[in-house]
């Protein structure tokens, strides 16, 4: 059906089996002629797509027909994100994401159907098969969570670049089984277990390492990066200011997190008696000067980053714990630290979160549980400050 200059028209394509929506017009910059066209099932359908064409063509909004696939897209989107400054091991991060969906980002060969679709071809339709195929899989709700994730910032720049006239993930929405945790936070006895455990083992480093961590919620990298220098001994405090992690499989200093994960962390007074202990030991044979050089945990280079992870886990399972992960003895310390009322703000900055939201997304569910103590009769409520109840 034709219509009016510039507005279109619909037709049965004879070729392809379908309805076709079609806007032309010349393009004011190349004197050229634009087409762009697009298919669906019946009459109908085909006058409610161009109904959308000719807006997204008012608007500016119709994307340049291109043979960009999604995965070339997604290959280039990996590189502008390393040459802004994303930290390697976030990349990689990045990169493991977005590969759930894009198969073929890290094997070439993989079966791969949407990576090898044009990118403006991607509808909802497709996201929506991508995430339900990866569920069937038997993958966790919060990895797909992060592709999901993932997928919409990456049609997001897609979007801002005009190489795309909507966001197909933006349609998508997700229904997964809730109440999963990111970490586990260790009861109180296994704690006492764990730390039993590690009083008998034949590494007192390793134990001092496991006993700084639970006490600290410091990260792993950022605990086997500190020096002796990094530990202010008058203050009761030590200073965090990089990461010792694995890239590319192998081990090197990298950058924190975020520009708030540099930052002072107070240390316990019993932690602090130990680290002292251990200090005058090395002092037997070392210079002070000397000293300030050495790593807390490996000497001259920091143990390797998996070291750790091999010992934590003999030693869970010594104490009959099961899986226990590094990054769980960070939940250990936040958990009973905001059941004990420190407030949220104060657990996000020792944590090294950009910002209290973050910390509040993970531990809502405490949070909640513990603002369900807080009910008081109006007669508790009138008798005063120095009678205030407890929760």
């Amino acid at each position: 059906m034709a219509r009016g200059k510039g507005s279109g028209s619909t037709y049965y394509d004879q070729a392809k089996g379908k309805w076709a929506a079609e806007v032309k017009w010349i393009d004011p910059a190349t004197g050229r002629v634009r087409k762009v066209k697009r298919y669906a099932e019946t009459r109908r359908e085909a006058e409610k797509l161009l109904a959308e064409l000719v807006d997204q063509k008012a608007k500016g909004l119709l994307a340049e027909p291109s043979k960009l696939t999604t995965r070339e897209f997604a290959q280039e989107y990996l590189k502008r994100l390393a040459r802004e400054g994303l930290r390697p091991n976030s990349l990689r991060l990045a990169k493991d994401e977005l590969a759930y969906a894009l198969p073929s980002l890290k094997e070439p060969g993989a079966h791969d159907p949407i990576g090898r679709m044009r990118l403006q071809e991607v509808k909802p339709a497709h996201i929506r098969a991508v995430l339900d195929d990866l569920l069937e899989q038997g993958y966790a709700p919060r990895t797909i969570r992060r592709v999901h994730m993932r997928l919409k910032a990456l049609f997001r720049e897609a979007l801002r670049l005009e190489l795309v006239a909507r966001n197909p993930v933006e349609a998508v929405s997700l229904r997964l089984p809730q109440g999963e945790r990111v970490a586990r936070a260790l009861e109180p006895h296994e704690v006492a277990r764990l730390l039993e455990e590690a009083g008998r083992s034949k590494s007192p480093d390793m134990a001092l390492l496991l006993r700084l961590m639970l006490e600290t919620g410091l990260r792993r990298g950022e605990a086997l990066a500190l020096q002796w220098r990094d530990i202010d001994f008058a203050r009761g405090e030590l200073r965090v200011w990089r990461a010792w992690a694995k890239v590319n499989g192998k081990a090197t200093f990298t950058g924190l997190k975020t520009p708030t994960a540099k930052r002072p962390v107070p240390v316990p007074l019993k932690l602090l008696a130990l680290l002292e202990a251990r200090r005058q030991e090395l002092l037997e044979r070392l210079t002070p000067e000397e000293l300030a050089e050495v790593f807390l945990f490996g000497g001259d280079r920091p143990f390797d980053p998996d070291a750790f992870n091999h010992y934590l886990r003999r030693l869970a399972q010594k104490a009959g714990l099961g899986r226990v992960r590094a990054h769980d003895l960070r939940h250990t310390w936040a958990s009973p630290a905001l059941s004990r009322g420190i407030p949220l703000e104060v657990v996000s900055e020792r944590r090294g979160h950009a910002n209290p939201n973050i910390t509040l997304g993970i531990y809502r569910h405490l949070l909640e549980e513990e603002r369900r103590g807080y009910v008081i009769d109006l007669e508790d409520l009138l008798k005063g400050p120095g009678n205030r109840p407890q929760a």
